[in-house]
């Protein structure tokens, strides 16, 4: 192992991948695992979930690089999504994209010098009521004008945000203590039983032939 994810989330880790029947179905979790601990998926990483879940780090790479919500390079502590589908678009979407741009002083895909926000150019977000819809670290923040907008970027840097809206990586602050709940024996138990079931269906059609 090589030691880059901490104790705490290797220990999360772990406890993901027994919820799987394979340990490579968790392989999403436990990315958005390492982002939480990063900010984004290093390297090394994906390498330790892969030795994890017995893939390559390719295959994780290759996984990780299908969804919008992991990240292969560094973004800001605070990932600001602008949506510019139809409802936003009319509503001035693409006039406040163009705004967040000269006030940041980066274009979409960038990231401030002070590393703080990484400006973003998104597809429908779902809050078509409040249009033009802005996230924060997918966090709905509400329709924006160029002076909210403004005064959003002052108050992220200034950290007044920080009790709503986690570093980037982080989907939820609080963990979970309720939901699905078996005895690791069980589980194991259930799981040989269904390997020994399996492999007397193979011998049995093996034989048929």
């Amino acid at each position: 192992m090589s030691g880059h994810l901490n104790p705490d989330v290797l220990d999360r880790a772990r406890q993901l991948i027994s919820l799987y029947p394979e340990p490579r179905s968790a392989l999403v979790p436990l990315c958005h695992l390492a982002q939480e601990q990063d900010g984004w998926l290093r390297p090394e990483a994906m390498a330790e979930i892969a030795e994890l879940v017995g893939v390559t780090p390719a295959e994780v790479q290759g996984t990780a690089s299908f969804y919008d919500m992991l990240h292969l390079e560094p973004v800001g502590t605070y990932l600001v999504s602008i949506c510019t589908n139809i409802a936003c678009m009319l509503d001035g979407g693409l006039e406040l994209l163009e705004h967040a741009e000269e006030h940041l002083g980066v274009g979409v895909g960038g990231t401030t010098e002070d590393g703080m926000i990484t400006l973003e150019e998104a597809e429908c977000l779902a809050d078509c009521d409040r249009a033009p819809c802005v996230q924060v670290n997918h966090r709905y923040v509400g329709s924006q004008t160029a002076e909210s907008f403004d005064a959003l970027i002052e108050d992220l840097r200034a950290g007044r945000r920080s009790d709503e809206i986690p570093s980037h990586g982080t989907l939820i602050r609080v963990r979970r203590d309720g939901g699905l709940r078996a005895d690791p024996e069980q589980v194991a138990r259930e799981r040989a039983a269904m390997a020994e079931a399996k492999a007397r269906r193979a011998a049995d059609q093996g034989g048929g032939s």
